[in-house]
């Protein structure tokens, strides 16, 4: 593998740490059997609400990224199928009670990336995999953070995002304490956009004009964030099996929905070529910004920024359930050879055979480049999500 970046040292493996201390049923053991049996049904009716309330955030992408009108008709501008749709938990808010705080604390994560230059010359991605992000700022809330940047035209943009993106949304108001889904919406879109404006004094002073696209993840608590300029992509694996009267199906191989969970951002798609055009660019035949970028968002690009590259993000959100088992996140070498389905069944085979995370994703790079003859750098980021026993 090549270059990677921890700010913790990584000095212990990632399959060793839990991003949070479980929460056990010490409490529940030490009542009585009626108070016991009352408890648990509380625990499983918020369970069951957490599990429940689905919305679709497509047609709040606007107000998630401040773009004017940006994201309207997405998905047909876009072609996307069922499957590719954004799916996001609706986060349920004013739970004060302690059986919430237990509802929310049942999940733990692990998460490991692999890379390949494939045959490249080298390698310009670079990736986060933070399984305690907070940085030396406490809170209650669990913070990880997990991220891989693609560069184009060196990886000096994609080092500068690594570096300092996560500090910079953190300076920005990424919740700690209490959750506030708009706040941390607004700290994420915030460090976007200080990390991009710094990145272009730095290459101004440099004099390199390289860029990255980006795809990005928060967890804090319960909740995930999902970031992305470019065409970088996160797809979610959702069990399809959601009522509690299917808990007998436990032991059985339960279908997954592959779920897209972040937006593409090219200069062919109609907003951002309506964006880059009002900014005084153009769009050539080959469907690349001034004839030469395909992306329309990025980090860097200096030459292209005063013609409609952007680096806002789309942000997006979901609450774990018992329903999310894993997200892989991956560059556009990854996404060129494997479609979404065909990556989360290629994965799930992997962990249901055993395979730990490092060792599943490390396999789905190879299955990239050996047997699939990506060209391209590959880099991925797998992020299991591991559910303790129900109550």
């Amino acid at each position: 593998m090549g270059e990677n970046f921890d700010l913790q040292a990584r000095n212990k493996n990632i399959n060793d740490t839990g991003l949070e201390n479980k929460r056990t049923c010490d409490a529940l053991d030490s009542t009585s059997p009626t108070a016991k049996k009352s408890k648990t049904d509380e625990v499983q009716i918020v369970k069951n609400e957490l599990s429940g309330k689905y919305v679709d955030l497509l047609n709040d992408r606007t107000k998630d990224t401040g773009e004017d009108a940006e994201n309207k008709n997405y998905q047909s501008n876009n072609n996307l199928t069922e499957n590719d749709n954004l799916v996001a938990n609706e986060h349920i808010s004013n739970k004060k009670s302690d059986i919430t705080e237990v509802a929310r604390e049942i999940t733990l994560v692990e998460a490991d990336a692999a890379e390949d230059k494939g045959s490249r010359h080298t390698m310009e991605d670079a990736w986060v995999v933070l399984s305690d992000a907070s940085l030396g700022i406490p809170g209650k809330l669990r913070c990880a953070h997990f991220a891989i940047y693609d560069g184009h035209g060196g990886r000096q943009a994609a080092d500068y995002a690594r570096a300092h993106l996560h500090s910079n949304v953190l300076s920005a108001g990424l919740p700690r304490e209490l959750m506030d889904i708009k706040v941390a919406k607004k700290a994420i879109i915030d460090g976007f956009r200080k990390t991009d404006e710094a990145l272009l004094k730095e290459s101004a002073a440099g004099g390199w004009q390289d860029g990255a696209t980006a795809v990005s993840v928060w967890v804090l608590g319960q909740m995930v964030f999902i970031a992305n300029i470019g065409d970088a992509k996160a797809v979610l694996a959702r069990s399809t099996i959601h009522n509690e009267d299917e808990k007998n199906l436990k032991e059985l191989s339960s279908p997954l929905k592959a779920i897209v969970v972040t937006r593409e951002h090219k200069a062919i798609y109609p907003q951002e070529r309506a964006r880059i055009q009002k900014a005084g660019g153009y769009v050539g035949p080959n469907g690349r910004l001034q004839g030469r970028l395909e992306v329309s968002r990025a980090f860097g690009d200096r030459q292209f920024k005063k013609i409609g590259v952007s680096a806002i993000p789309d942000v997006h959100t979901f609450e774990l359930t018992e329903r999310e088992n894993f997200m892989i996140l991956g560059c556009d070498g990854l996404w060129g050879v494997f479609g979404p389905t065909d990556a989360v069944e290629f994965v799930a085979r992997q962990l249901k055979e055993g395979s730990s995370t490092n060792v599943a994703c490390r396999r789905l790079i190879r299955e990239a480049i050996r047997e699939r003859r990506c060209k391209d750098n590959c880099t991925a980021i797998l992020i299991v999500f591991k559910h303790q026993e129900s109550f």
